[in-house]
């Protein structure tokens, strides 16, 4: 039997999956990262050095665990976190940590492009507004500011790109994650060189690009002797972490959608033809379906208010956890299960990192509102959960205005294991919320993915016929939906009435 391996280079950490043709997962591990470094505030950078070590890590764990070997994976796909920046020199030393999709340091560099390049033109250039989580600002944050690093730079490469050089030694991307740059011609597939004239960046920094099911490379043998692989195993392009994921999810036909929660929250949906926002709110990028598209909308911190939240309010329960080996987050959930929907009028705004979707402001701030004496911590916690419920339907609200159908979504990420999280989504969205067999996201639609480059499935569209099942079919609860209806009309003007307080207080640092 033919398997193939999924690697999703994720924020945390590395997840390699292996996955039979049927869909089933066999073996899965993953690799920890060390936290991300932010040494100021909306700074975040990793070592990719790092990710290559839990890459490792991964994949000899997962070909263990399914008691596999090497020369049993017919081919592997490649997925991650989008947006971030790594610079090889020539000898293809790593010249600095990478910024990575979160890091917002780049807002003058940002606007230096819209002027540059003007807001109309960068649109039909690259069908993207200028924003700091993007790559192009971020190199251009290191020219402007580090340019002895970028004056070295012989290689730019995206986050799984790293780990694929890794593997098999080639420079490649493919087109969903290319999309995320600001440097891509996202209606012709391919690098722009309109944008590079206007950014004054040489093209030879740039890998080449594939579509997402072309083999790239091949494991090579150096690398084989590290990680249990077999020289020569096919590696194809794979997908940036919303795509391939999107393709773990059959987000591969019209009318499916997909909300993934993770550190950041993705709305997704697929599209036969570019959907342009002209106000830049949500992004427009190749699918990893050949010749396809798919628009998205992105709430920067998602799953990670929740982290946080966690990290400097849940020590009581990390110490519970630690003694009964139950989940901390299931533990802190559970006191939001006792709270009514809406809080008791109780709202959250989860702009921890700024926020893309539908404000594109770096200096958004978070923010408790409607806080009384009446409220415990159960409140705060259920708020957090119903706030980004809001801001992913920020998203749902753009895709109406411009037509884009949704008839289901498909509930992925690690946030979406709570029932209560779930039914909160589908209360506010007001729609079928589904979860599926397999809920590996990325990494699963990487290995998809992998299974075309080797023939092992005809298409895109026919691994999802093959491998995709769905487990469970949750329905929104009228009186519900109703609470969320009324809740939300307050919600999406609350940051609009703060915007420029929350800048102020940026300016102070």
């Amino acid at each position: 039997m033919s398997y193939t391996m999924g690697i999703d280079v994720g924020t945390t950490g590395t997840r390699a999956v292996i996955v039979r043709p049927d869909g089933h997962v066999v073996g899965a591990a993953t690799g920890d990262h060390q936290p991300m470094r932010m040494l100021k505030p909306g700074w975040a950078e990793q070592d990719p050095a790092d990710w290559w070590e839990a890459s490792i890590k991964a994949v000899r764990a997962a070909l263990e665990a399914a008691g596999l070997q090497g020369s049993d994976i017919a081919a592997i796909g490649m997925s991650g976190q989008m947006h971030g920046v790594v610079l090889l020199d020539p000898a293809h030393a790593v010249l600095r940590p990478s910024l990575i999709w979160c890091d917002q340091r780049s807002q003058a560099q940002c606007d230096w492009i819209t002027e540059k390049v003007g807001p109309d033109r960068l649109i039909r250039l690259a069908s993207n507004p200028a924003l700091t989580g993007f790559s192009a600002p971020k190199l251009l944050w290191v020219r402007d500011n580090e340019p002895q690093v970028f004056e070295r730079a012989a290689q730019f490469l995206l986050p799984k790109d790293f780990v694929r050089f890794r593997l098999t030694g080639e420079f490649a991307t493919e087109v969903s994650d290319a999309s995320g740059t600001l440097l891509f011609d996202v209606t012709n597939r391919r690098w722009s060189q309109e944008m590079l004239g206007a950014l004054e960046i040489d093209a030879k920094l740039l890998p080449r690009v594939y579509e997402s099911p072309e083999i790239t490379g091949q494991v090579t043998r150096e690398t084989a002797l590290v990680t249990g692989l077999q020289p020569g195993t096919p590696v194809v392009g794979g997908g940036g972490d919303q795509a391939a994921s999107a393709v773990g999810n059959g987000i591969v036909l019209p009318g499916l959608t997909s909300a993934t929660l993770g550190t950041s929250g993705v709305i997704f949906t697929y599209t036969d033809e570019p959907k342009l926002d002209p106000q830049g709110r949500i992004h427009t990028f190749c699918h990893a379906v050949p010749g396809k598209w798919h628009v998205m909308g992105v709430t920067q911190g998602a799953g990670l208010s929740l982290r946080w939240f966690r990290e400097h309010f849940g020590q009581s329960e990390a110490w519970f956890a630690h003694e009964t080996g139950m989940d901390v987050y299931d533990l802190i959930i559970q006191q939001a299960e006792k709270i009514p929907p809406g809080s008791a009028g109780l709202l959250w705004l989860p702009y921890l990192m700024g926020e893309r979707t539908p404000h594109l402001d770096a200096r958004a701030r978070g923010m408790w509102f409607g806080l009384t004496a009446a409220h415990t911590r159960g409140h705060l916690i259920r708020s957090i959960l119903e706030g980004v419920a809001f801001s992913l339907r920020d998203s749902l609200e753009i895709f109406k205005e411009l037509e884009i159908p949704v008839e289901q979504i498909r509930a992925s990420g690690g946030g979406s294991r709570s029932p209560l999280w779930r039914q909160i989504q589908a209360d506010v969205y007001g729609k079928e919320l589904v979860t599926l067999r397999t809920s590996e996201g990325s990494a699963f639609g990487a290995a998809l993915l992998a299974g075309v480059g080797a023939k092992i499935y005809s298409s895109v569209e026919e691994s999802a016929r093959e491998a995709i099942q769905i487990r469970e079919r949750m329905a929104p609860l009228a009186a519900n939906v109703g609470i969320y209806d009324r809740q939300y009309a307050i919600y999406r003007n609350l940051y609009p009435a703060v915007r420029e307080l929350a800048h102020q207080l940026a300016a102070l640092g």
